[in-house]
């Protein structure tokens, strides 16, 4: 006979897709609205505030310690973050323990649908869509970057929008500081269509500019509705490049110290570089132009965060007065350390107590 479950004080409990949530008893189940390898998504109401939140059970958060770890860098950044383009951290559950808990609960804002479902669904999207969406999309990065921050694995899906197509940025689990030598060259693990050359490639350098990359994939993502880049591996990734992007100059591939990339490279039949109106032959010339200069295979050759906000392209939205930087970079001192179950467990817990201090 199953032991009946103990509610904290404060708390109440209800199901989702199976799963068990414990929450404050403020929050009023709507719907599920997602689920994937970390646990389960649901829509709720804050009956406090009247406002609408998305509460994401990860459920026995800590039984991997990198992916432990991923969670508690992405609650940390998302207290550091405060911008209308990025995702913000509402409220973190304070565990009853400091150590014996396995579940975590992070509450953020609810965002209706993201990119990757717009895309693929029967929507009309117009050129207004497209560079509404880019713009905010820059707007958030250029936060992000400003704050010594390199997202590292933007995609459709991880651009949320709801339906006056306001877009947030999430998602910051394998986000990194750009003069960090800790041991995120080699644990790289995004989704391989976004990814750069110099990623892919194995450059022991690379920096913000991987983001300006990604951005630039999905923004050919939205004029074709489908992946610019969709390698089944990496070296069907990198042919698919230079299918589009033509051979690499010596210039280009200066930034490649590894031998074994420059000769598989150099292998490779020469190709010359696509016509990106023969490719998107509906699409505006200004948004090509900008196209063109974020997605290049010379990561020096990319344009900046700054230079694509200032882009002919977004004339009608740029406004430097209305793009705000962060005042203060993100300290990422915390993030050397070996990941043990017990330091994770307290990490989280103290990030808790600041939505929910002991009494």
């Amino acid at each position: 006979m199953k032991s009946k479950q103990v509610i904290p004080k404060g708390k109440h409990a209800f199901d989702c897709n199976g799963q068990n949530f414990i929450v404050d008893d403020k929050y009023q189940f709507i719907k599920q609205i997602g689920h994937g390898a970390y646990g389960v998504v649901c829509s709720a109401l804050n009956k406090k505030s009247q406002q609408l939140v998305a509460i994401k059970k990860i459920t026995d958060a800590f039984s991997d310690l990198i992916d432990a770890k991923r969670i508690v860098r992405e609650i940390k950044l998302l207290k550091f973050f405060d911008h209308e383009n990025i995702v913000s951290l509402l409220d973190l559950q304070r565990p009853e323990h400091p150590q014996n808990y396995k579940d975590i609960y992070i509450i953020t804002d609810l965002m209706e649908t993201d990119l990757h479902r717009v895309i693929y669904s029967k929507q009309e999207l117009s050129d207004e869509h497209i560079q509404y969406f880019l713009y905010q999309a820059l707007r958030g990065l250029l936060y992000i970057h400003s704050a010594n921050i390199i997202h590292r694995d933007l995609k459709p899906s991880n651009l949320l929008l709801n339906k006056n197509c306001d877009l947030k940025i999430c998602d910051f689990g394998l986000a990194r500081g750009y003069e960090d030598e800790s041991e995120f060259k080699t644990e790289y693990v995004v989704t391989r269509w976004y990814r750069a050359p110099e990623v892919i490639l194995n450059a022991s350098e690379y920096n913000k500019s991987v983001d300006i990359y990604a951005l630039g994939c999905i923004m050919a993502e939205l004029l074709g509705r489908q992946p610019l880049f969709p390698g089944e591996d990496y070296l069907d990734q990198v042919q698919r490049i230079i299918q589009v992007l033509g051979t690499p100059t010596n210039e280009d591939v200066r930034f490649i110290g590894n031998k074994n990339a420059l000769t598989y490279l150099k292998s490779l039949p020469k190709k010359p570089k696509q016509q990106w109106k023969n490719l998107y032959p509906h699409a505006q010339p200004l948004a090509l132009d900008l196209l063109d200069k974020m997605v290049t295979f010379n990561p020096e050759k990319r344009l900046t965060v700054q230079e694509c906000l200032a882009h002919p392209y977004f004339e009608g939205l740029h406004n430097p007065e209305e793009e705000p930087i962060c005042e203060c970079t993100f300290d990422w001192g915390w993030d050397s350390f070996k990941p043990t179950d017990a330091i994770l467990k307290q990490m989280v817990y103290e990030e808790s107590l600041s939505f929910h201090p002991l009494k």
